[in-house]
């Protein structure tokens, strides 16, 4: 017997305490629902009605099954609703690889938009490089990560994709800082600090090709996976860098110039398994990470860019929420 069923059609009659009325409001007619009712009385073994003449009243059994239905049902309309919104990715943990070189302001925008979208859902933020992230994805062990392209991604999907523009980090006394945009070529005979190849080893060569090619080959590459790090290089005179422009604003004793052209253009999206085994909530954590993304580099002061006179000041990192 289909018991729930059956107590929603006990919970009709005893609402109406009349048949007919009760059978009209269910769209069916009246003897399927006697027999209906019967049935149950005799699942349970008690009669949950009194049936005179005068007309149709809850018995003491019928009484006390009532609240415990109404509780029933109230409960499976619960779980109907938990497992939808789990479903669409709305609840659980979606385990996520973020890269090292992520922004406060980024990861607080990137939080504050999940938990807006997904109040349900918890966001494990993992810090992982690109190439450990494409394995992590391929074994399970990470439901979607943000990627730096280009990266092999045969197996995974991909979301929107964001394209953001490179500029240089120099020392604030270096002459260069007084031009309002620098050419690759103009860096030629300075060291150049970039994160370890291990890390997104797709972008590492694809920044060092396109240096040779604008005629700034490196005295040497030093490497810097902690941005605290990479300025500290830059800062003493040991080479320059190249970012999109918040990390430099954390240090007043370096600047940050566009680059001539926009030769260095860094492209992310949202990476997650491809299959029915991918989680539900990967493709929206992707979207919602391209829009974070897109406004953060948007919000920027040197934003189109035009950048501060050389004798700027550092301001206040600004946070995006979603």
């Amino acid at each position: 017997m289909d018991l729930l069923r059956h107590l929603r059609l006990f919970v009709t009659v005893a609402d109406e305490l009349h048949f007919s009325r009760a059978a009209e409001r269910l769209g069916m007619a009246q003897p399927p629902l006697s027999q209906a009712i019967r049935r149950l009385e005799r699942e349970l073994g008690a009669e949950l009605f009194d049936r005179s003449q005068r007309g149709v009243r809850l018995s003491a059994a019928g009484a006390v099954l009532l609240d415990e239905a109404h509780e029933l049902l109230a409960r499976e309309q619960r779980l109907r609703t938990l497992a939808h919104r789990a479903a669409d990715g709305g609840l659980g943990t979606l385990r996520t690889g973020v890269p090292p070189d992520t922004t406060a302001a980024v990861l607080s925008a990137l939080l504050a938009s999940c938990a807006h979208h997904a109040p349900g859902l918890s966001v494990d933020l993992q810090e992982v490089t690109t190439e450990e992230q494409v394995r992590l994805l391929s074994s399970g062990g990470l439901d979607v990560g943000l990627v730096h392209h280009p990266v092999d991604t045969t197996e995974l999907r991909l979301g929107p994709e964001i394209s953001l523009d490179l500029g240089v980090v120099l020392p604030r006394t270096s002459p260069l800082a007084r031009l309002p945009e620098v050419a690759l070529g103009e860096l030629s005979g300075h060291d150049l600090v970039l994160f370890p190849r291990a890390h997104a080893p797709g972008w590492y060569d694809r920044i060092l090709d396109v240096c040779r090619a604008e005629g700034f080959v490196p005295g040497r590459v030093r490497h810097a996976s902690n941005p605290e790090f990479l300025l500290a290089l830059v800062t003493a005179g040991h080479g320059v860098a190249f970012d999109q422009g918040p990390v430099a604003r954390k240090e007043p004793r370096v600047a940050w110039r566009p680059l001539a052209g926009r030769p260095l253009t860094l492209r992310i999206s949202g990476a997650w398994p491809s299959g029915r085994g991918a989680h539900p909530a990967a493709r929206r954590f992707a979207e919602i990470a391209a829009d974070v993304l897109a406004r953060d580099h948007t919000a920027t002061p040197w934003r189109d860019g035009v950048p501060r006179p050389p004798d700027d000041s550092p301001r206040p990192w600004s946070v995006v929420y979603g």
